[in-house]
């Protein structure tokens, strides 16, 4: 197997980490922001009245599979020895940078963002969480290695890894 393939089913492997992970441990981070939000007098069931959940359900699941369904072609087309994976491998490629670089500020700016979301939803339940205080909640329902470990790992994997390819493509 060649280097480009390599790369890309590690980082196609990173995104699957995420539903991986949700699936083994989301119902007990949901159970502990429930509690949390029993601890500020808010009804439990409010995030999932408002489709909000922490499982591998939705896009948490359908999102990551496909972008590691987009990596495996290429990563396939190359062992097949395709010309097409280097054009393929140069479309996908600066996608998923630019798709990390969007979870990523998702993952810094998300008490003002779930506030600012809670804040337009024009539910006052919604809008009277401590949004700090939940998310705080469901960290702590994943395991300790989960955030920050393995989440700055697999954008690690993911940016280096990508970038290594381009690079691997472009003196190619």
């Amino acid at each position: 197997m060649d280097a480009v393939a390599a790369l890309q089913l590690l980082i196609a492997v990173a995104f699957l980490s995420i539903p991986v992970v949700r699936s083994r441990y989301g119902a007990r981070a949901q159970a502990s922001v429930e509690a949390e939000l029993g601890r500020q007098g808010v009804r439990s069931t409010v995030m999932a009245e408002n489709g909000m959940r922490l499982d591998a359900g939705g896009h948490e699941t359908w999102a990551p599979v496909g972008i590691a369904a987009a990596l495996v072609l290429p990563a396939l087309l190359s062992i097949a020895g395709s010309p097409w994976s280097g054009t393929v491998s140069w479309v996908v490629q600066p996608l998923v940078i630019l798709v990390n670089c969007v979870i990523l500020y998702s993952n810094l700016t998300a008490v003002p963002s779930v506030t600012a979301a809670f804040a337009r939803s024009g539910d006052a339940e919604l809008q009277r969480i401590d949004v700090r205080s939940m998310l705080a909640a469901a960290e702590k329902g994943f395991p300790r290695w989960v955030m920050p470990y393995l989440q700055n790992l697999r954008h690690a994997v993911v940016f280096a890894g990508s970038i290594s390819v381009l690079a691997v493509l472009a003196a190619g």
